[in-house]
């Protein structure tokens, strides 16, 4: 075998994220930037720390996106643990205790930059390390890391209203739907669950998330078993409210159809198509119009609109920068000098053709061979990214996502994530690297059973 220098330079050097060995073996990689500088972070461990402050290196991600995003918690306590520090009875001794805090500072920091995005990646996180308010809203917000809308708690009064004994199953009689996902956490079916029936802790990250559902979407009614039909709210800023309720059916596709901008709208749209289906009876007919009826009600008094496409649903469409293979877009920031979103310079048609030959590629040659137009398009959304149009990787590891196969793994861990990270969208980069790590096709999805 050729040594290290005499093997051919690949032709994304750097920037090539492929994991098969045999091209590994048959190509140098040089280091990529960010791995440099981690190395030379290690070997910096390893001269004087009193050279670094502590001030500058306790910085973290949120530090450079402006007051859009929540403070978080947990940011660094040098300066109480300082304070905390029995005081030195002699200068030698006060340099040694400077030089060790100087040490648990870097350490700290390297931990928050691995971790920043983090939280409750891990399928294993422990269920009882997160905090369990009693307040409803705020229990699912820590533990789903995004704020559910008003409509969604009227509507778990509205099915206490139809079934105060078993609210979860209100509408399975008649619609076949149960309330899962944060809906669970109203039910108190988290409380004393420290393992499911899998003898792992639950990460509500990964609870009701179906193999297509992207960060965007969450899950809070699933339908039949067959098609994995289920409704979620879908917001574009984790820090924003949903912009509407959608659905998707996981054993079918990736696509995701707006039902309303809550969840009294989608429900009764629902329903009107379960009525005008060929196959509902008369007899089923009149339950659905019933409980329809009931629905209409409780929607006016409480005055929600019932319209399958609302004001603020067409307000949005606008701001679509590009459909994505799930036909529910995505919107980011874009500013007067249409900074902050570039296209992929490949149609949709084109861009599955491209993944459809990596998918369907006989062997490990062949994949690598493949792969190389898609291997351009991540040097492109390079490019884009050194430029602020942050969109680019996040419609293209999106598409990737949506077309759902494994080959490209590697791709969307590097894509999405980064993404999500440049846009300010932390929970989101949370999210789907928690998803990635555990994606499965099914509905045994439940991380409470």
């Amino acid at each position: 075998m050729a040594s290290k220098e005499e093997k051919p330079l690949c032709k994304f050097g750097a920037n090539c994220y492929r994991k098969n060995q045999q091209h590994i073996q048959n190509y140098r990689h040089p280091k990529r930037k960010s791995d440099s500088e981690d190395d030379q972070q290690k070997e910096s461990k390893k001269v004087k720390k009193e050279e670094v402050s502590p001030e500058k290196t306790n910085k973290t991600i949120t530090d450079f996106f402006g007051g859009k995003k929540k403070e978080k918690t947990g940011n660094g306590n040098t300066e109480r643990d300082a304070e905390n520090e029995p005081k030195a009875s002699s200068s030698n001794k006060s340099e040694e205790i400077e030089s060790h805090d100087t040490e648990d500072v870097e350490e700290s920091v390297e931990s928050k930059e691995e971790s920043v995005a983090s939280t409750e990646e891990c399928v294993e996180s422990d269920e009882e390390s997160l905090p369990s308010p009693d307040d409803g809203a705020e229990n699912i917000k820590r533990k789903f890391l995004v704020e559910m809308p008003e409509d969604f708690f009227e509507f778990w009064e509205f099915c206490c209203h139809l079934d105060k004994k078993k609210p979860r199953d209100a509408l399975h009689d008649v619609l076949g739907y149960q309330l899962v996902g944060p809906f669970d956490i109203l039910a108190g079916r988290h409380k004393g669950v420290r393992k499911n029936k899998h003898g792992r802790k639950p990460n509500y990250l990964l609870h009701w998330r179906y193999y297509y559902d992207p960060p965007e979407f969450m899950t809070v009614i699933r339908g039949d078993n067959k098609s994995q039909y289920h409704l979620g709210y879908l917001r574009d800023d984790p820090s924003e409210m949903p912009v509407m309720v959608a659905a998707n059916s996981a054993a079918e596709s990736c696509n995701i159809t707006p039902k309303g901008d809550n969840l009294f709208a989608a429900i009764k749209n629902c329903i009107d198509e379960q009525i005008k289906a060929k196959g509902t009876d008369d007899t089923k007919k009149k339950k659905l119009q019933n409980i329809q009826d009931e629905v209409i009600e409780w929607a006016k008094k409480k005055k929600y609109s019932l319209d399958l496409k609302s004001k603020g649903m067409k307000d949005r469409d606008k701001k679509v920068v590009c459909k994505t293979f799930h036909g529910a877009g995505i919107v980011v920031p874009v500013d007067d000098n249409d900074v902050g979103y570039r296209p992929v310079p490949e149609t949709p048609g084109d861009l599955k053709k491209m993944m459809k030959k990596v998918a369907e590629s006989k062997t490990d040659k062949e994949r690598d061979e493949n792969m190389d137009a898609i291997q351009e398009l991540i040097t492109l959304v390079q490019f884009a990214n050194d430029e602020c149009d942050y969109g680019e990787g996040l419609e293209l590891g999106m598409d990737l996502f949506c077309y759902g196969d494994k080959s490209f793994r590697s791709m969307m861990e590097h894509l999405l994530p980064l993404a999500y990270q440049l846009l300010g969208r932390i929970e989101y980069e949370q999210i789907i690297k928690a998803h990635l790590k555990s994606r499965q096709k099914g509905t045994d999805l439940s991380q409470l059973d």
